[in-house]
């Protein structure tokens, strides 16, 4: 029994199936193929008129045909192409799911062309105020759509979908929820509560609202031409991130369970951080103590100290400030090792995820350690000298990956670091 615990007398959580799309593909063979190559799936966007705006890329998923093209539908389709793969490579029943569904989905608003909908729907010539919208939409005519927009439903229709016990985890968290969604079922399988979680990042919301809204907060890159060009995280002429869309799914099981029914250990969650940040709206805080405390969590979490990390899956963004204080605090969790430890951002391939970020790299960090292959920071032409970081540029890197960090550091304050391994820690 004893080597099924960790040091804390916990349940040992294991990995037992991942699914992954982005833009890069559907797929863990697609995405990893592309991204080991250093391929982008950054281009123009095609899916609503950006004449006059200031940012025309992003990383949508384009291959999907859905209709209406709104995010919760995107965003229920992303996670039911990675929740299949990932619990079909699990062995278990895909419409019996023996566990809790924690799922980080993005937060969910009206869309403008619903807007203008209800808008003609109130009968006012003017003043017309969301409240307003929200009355129109929860009458009889317009209950299909009222329903498409309430926060729990793409939980609920995965739920249902996949068979899973109990109700259905939403959770947003901004850029760290797909960490979350992560965490939340390792606490629960840690607790006893279910033998086996199914933990789901997604996000399918680009769309112009969230273009501008972003692009009003100056966090976007501008530096449209060429689109694969755009995002350069650790770079000196980074100018900001580029939004992307994907979703990751993760089948977690206590090791115990999972060795019982034969199934192929593919790694193991071993650490879990987090920290909250209440400096700021949308930045972080400049000396990047939750950022290092999440961290630092996450090691301890493990049973592991910072010189067990063999490379760190950075958040990443491309932003100026973000990338400056994820840098700063990483230095001071690793201290002078900081320079020798690889670190590398898939952002600059996919783009920034939102909502779905943490789980999509959370696979990316179990495919590295399988593979032994660092996927590259791509675009990292002009290192930035005030981040002196062993950044892995423009080409992957061989090498031997036991232990793996993987980052995400929210917007609103959420801070969420894991810790991957290649054999449970006891």
């Amino acid at each position: 029994m004893a080597k099924f615990r960790d040091r804390a007398g916990r349940p040992i959580v294991a990995v037992t199936g991942m699914g992954v799309v982005t833009s890069l593909g559907r797929g863990k063979t697609d995405n990893w193929t592309a991204l080991t190559a250093g391929r982008s799936g950054i281009h123009r966007i095609n899916r609503f008129p950006t004449d006059g705006l200031r940012t025309t890329i992003a990383g949508t998923v384009d291959f999907l045909d859905v209709n209406p093209m709104v995010a919760p539908v995107l965003s229920e389709n992303l996670a039911t192409i990675a929740a299949d793969e990932a619990i079909g490579q699990s062995g278990l029943a895909r419409d019996d799911f023996p566990g809790a569904l924690f799922v980080a989905v993005p937060p969910v608003e009206m869309e403008w062309p619903q807007r203008r909908i209800l808008a003609d729907a109130t009968a006012k010539a003017e003043g017309i105020v969301y409240s307003d919208l929200l009355a129109a939409a929860a009458g009889g005519d317009y209950r299909k759509l009222h329903d498409l927009f309430l926060f729990g439903t793409v939980a609920d229709r995965l739920a249902d979908r996949f068979g899973t016990k109990g109700s259905p985890i939403s959770l947003s968290t901004a850029c760290s929820s797909g960490a979350t969604a992560i965490q939340l079922g390792v606490e629960a399988i840690r607790r006893g509560e279910t033998r086996a979680a199914l933990s789901i990042g997604t996000d399918g919301s680009v769309h112009a609202e969230a273009l501008i809204r972003f692009s009003l907060l100056s966090a976007l890159s501008t530096q449209n031409d060429p689109p694969e060009g755009a995002a350069k995280p650790f770079s000196k002429n980074r100018d900001g991130f580029v939004m992307g869309e994907g979703a990751a799914a993760l089948v977690l099981e206590d090791y115990e369970h999972a060795v019982a029914r034969g199934a192929t250990i593919l790694g193991f969650v071993a650490g879990c951080g987090e920290k909250g940040d209440g400096f700021h709206r949308t930045r972080s805080s400049p000396d990047g103590r939750p950022a290092i405390v999440a961290m630092q969590e996450a090691i301890a979490d493990a049973g592991l100290s910072p010189d067990d990390i063999d490379y760190i899956n950075a958040h990443g963004t491309s932003t100026p400030e973000n990338d400056k204080m994820e840098s700063m605090s990483c230095m001071a969790v690793f201290g002078e090792r900081m320079a020798t430890v690889p670190i590398s951002s898939n952002k600059s391939m996919i783009g920034h995820t939102l909502t779905a970020a943490g789980a999509v790299e959370a696979v990316f960090s179990l495919m590295t350690i399988a593979e032994g292959r660092i996927p590259p920071t791509i675009n990292h032409a002009i290192p930035d000298p005030a981040i002196p970081l062993d950044v892995v540029p423009n080409v992957a890197r061989d090498a031997r990956v036991t232990r793996v960090m993987s980052n995400s550091f929210g917007f609103g304050g959420q801070n969420t670091s894991l810790v991957f391994t290649a054999e449970p820690v006891s």
